[in-house]
C-alpha cells in the first residue's frame, strides 16, 4: 500500500497513502459533479454549540429550481485553469482539495456552469465551491466526508451554506463549517411561492454586510425558535415550521431590511400561508404553504395576485420536503 502519511489543510487531517490510496493521476480523465441550490434560510441567528458556546448558525431552505455543474480534468505539473476565470472561490476550493488529497502539485482544467443567480440568496458561491470539490475528488476516485467538505467550503468562502449535507435540515455554523444539530428528519411537504424582495433584483453582496448583531434577549429567542423548529420537524408540521421562519425573518429585519415587510407578512393570513421564509443575506423570499392541502394551488395563485398588487412581479413556484 505504500508509506502512510497525512495531508493537512488548516488543521484538518486526511490520511493518505502513497500510490494506491492516492489514486493514479490520469491525464484526460474527467470527473463531473452537480448540485441544486437553496432558497435562503428557514432560521438564522446565534445558537449554543455542544459546549455551550454561542455560534452563528442557520437552517437552509432547499430549492431545486437552479443547479450548478463542474467538470475537472487533472493534468500533473500543469497550472490549474478555471473557467470562468472569475470563479475565485471555486478555485480556492479546488486548490485546497488537491492539497488535502495529496495532489498539491497537480493542476488541470476546472469548468463551472449552471443557472444559479448570484448574490440573491440561492447559494451560488456554495454551489460553485461544492461542485468544484466533488469534481476534484471524483477525478481521483475519492469521497471526502461531508464534514470535511464543509470545512473546505468555509476556507474558500469565509461563510458557507450547508448544501454538502443534502436536502434534510441541519443547523449549520456557516462561519465555522460545523453542524450544530442534525434534526434527523426531512422537511414537511411545502409548496412555496418565491419572489424577489428588492426593486432591482440585483441581489446583495453578502460578504460586504457586517455580521448581524444580536442582543441577549435575541439569544434566548433563537434558543426557543430552535426548539420550536425541532418540534415542527418531528411532527411534520408545516404551520409550526412556517411560524419559525416568519419569526426569524422579523428578528433579522433590522440587519437586512426587507422593503414593505409588514405588507408582505400580512399576506400570510390573507392567503392561508404557513409562514414567510426569507434569505437573510439576499433578496429572495417565499410564502410557504402546506402542500398537502387540497386547495394549495388556489392559495398559491391568490398569493401571486396579492404580491402583484404590492408591485412584486418577480415570482416563481417550487416544492420541497415530504416523501421522495
Amino acid at each position: 500500500m505504500g508509506e502512510q502519511r497525512e495531508s493537512v489543510v488548516d488543521g484538518w487531517r486526511e490520511p493518505v497513502a502513497a500510490g494506491v490510496a492516492l489514486g493514479v493521476v490520469e491525464p484526460g480523465r474527467t470527473a463531473t459533479a452537480t448540485t441544486t441550490s437553496h432558497h435562503g434560510e428557514i432560521l438564522q441567528g446565534v445558537f449554543d454549540d455542544a459546549e455551550g458556546r454561542l455560534r452563528r448558525g442557520l437552517v437552509s431552505m432547499p430549492c431545486h429550481l437552479h443547479s450548478a455543474r463542474a467538470s475537472f480534468t487533472p493534468d500533473p505539473g500543469a497550472p490549474l485553469v478555471v473557467e470562468p476565470a472569475g470563479k475565485l472561490k471555486a478555485r480556492r476550493a479546488a486548490e485546497a482539495t488537491l492539497e488535502l488529497l495529496g495532489h498539491g502539485d497537480v493542476g488541470g482544467y476546472l469548468e463551472l456552469t449552471g443557472t444559479v443567480p448570484s448574490s440573491r440568496g440561492f447559494g451560488s458561491s456554495t454551489c460553485d465551491v461544492l461542485v468544484a470539490v466533488l469534481a476534484v475528488q471524483g477525478a481521483f476516485g475519492r469521497e471526502l466526508p461531508s464534514s470535511v467538505i464543509a470545512r473546505l467550503a468555509v476556507r474558500a468562502e469565509i461563510a458557507s451554506d450547508p448544501l454538502m449535507f443534502g436536502g434534510n435540515p441541519v443547523l449549520f455554523a456557516q462561519r465555522d463549517g460545523i453542524v450544530l444539530e442534525d434534526f434527523g428528519c426531512r422537511l414537511p411537504r411545502l409548496a412555496a411561492v418565491g419572489f424577489g424582495t428588492s426593486a432591482t433584483g440585483t441581489g446583495i453582496d453578502t460578504l460586504s454586510l457586517p455580521p448581524a448583531e444580536y442582543t441577549p434577549s435575541d439569544v434566548v429567542r433563537f434558543r426557543d425558535l430552535r426548539d420550536q423548529l425541532r418540534g415542527a420537524l418531528q411532527r411534520d408540521d408545516p404551520a409550526a415550521l412556517g411560524a419559525v421562519a416568519t419569526a426569524s425573518a422579523e428578528l433579522n429585519q433590522r440587519n437586512l431590511p426587507i422593503p414593505g415587510l409588514d405588507r408582505i407578512t400580512a399576506l400570510i393570513r390573507r392567503t392561508g400561508a404557513a409562514g414567510l421564509q426569507v434569505a437573510h443575506s439576499g433578496d429572495v423570499a417565499s410564502l410557504l404553504f402546506d402542500a398537502r392541502q387540497p386547495d394549495v394551488e388556489r392559495q398559491r395563485e391568490h398569493a401571486r395576485l396579492l404580491l402583484a398588487d404590492l408591485g412584486i412581479k418577480d415570482v416563481w413556484r417550487f416544492t420541497v420536503g415530504g416523501p421522495r
